[in-house]
């Protein structure tokens, strides 16, 4: 089962009626690495009033978490977590920090700025996919690599590592529902001579047609 998250870490800002508000989003997998992350935006903006955040750990979101951290109960943590839920991402954590500017905003404003807070910088992340799929290893001939590139690439699939030794290893990443396509396809195009290994199963990240292991934070 795949699901939804966020591609990078990120911050954005507005002010509304004299108050500022600085949204941060980033990807984590544990509950620790929720704290961490909030713990490192109190740090980083500790003389501010608030840091309301709200967090989602698991494929099946079975771990929320939220805080209104000193605002009406209510107005913070909460919409912050509908956010979330609404984008439909997992293992997320969102902390809107507040600079208070004087000028009280009631609790229908508050809301709606937690949510804009909360909202900017989800976008701001972007969101992508993780998806299942295999690490599969294509070992053929050197006369069968022109044939077989030319499919992966009619097919969009990227090719990840070449390695050339006595015979040619295609290192490709697949969806798990394009595996039994390809299989049958390579067997048909390389008359049988193809070795075809794939690994265990496992998520990765799903940008446009590619599938990717790892993304790292910018």
């Amino acid at each position: 089962m795949g699901y939804k998250t966020v591609l990078r870490r990120s911050e954005s800002e507005f002010t509304e009626k004299k108050s500022t508000f600085i949204g941060a989003c980033k990807r984590v997998f544990t509950e620790e690495e929720a704290r961490a992350f909030i713990d490192e935006i109190k740090t980083k903006y500790k003389d501010a009033r608030h840091h309301v955040y709200a967090y989602t750990i698991g494929e099946s979101m079975n771990v929320q978490r939220y805080s209104d951290d000193g605002e009406p109960q209510g107005t913070g943590g909460i919409p912050i977590l509908e956010v979330l839920k609404k984008n439909d991402v997992r293992n997320v954590c969102v902390v809107v920090t507040r600079y208070f500017g004087g000028i009280l905003l009631g609790a229908g404003g508050l809301t709606r700025a937690y949510v804009k807070g909360a909202s900017d910088a989800v976008k701001a992340s972007g969101i992508v996919e993780r998806v299942p799929g295999y690490e599969v290893n294509l070992q053929i001939e050197y006369d069968l690599l022109g044939k077989v590139q030319y499919y992966l690439r009619e097919q969009q699939i990227e090719t990840e590592e070449i390695e050339y030794t006595s015979e040619v290893t295609l290192k490709i990443y697949l969806e798990e529902t394009a595996l039994p396509i390809l299989k049958n396809d390579i067997v048909n195009l390389t008359s049988s001579q193809a070795k075809i290994s794939v690994s265990d199963a496992s998520l990765y990240y799903k940008m446009e047609h590619r599938l990717y292991k790892e993304f790292e934070e910018e």
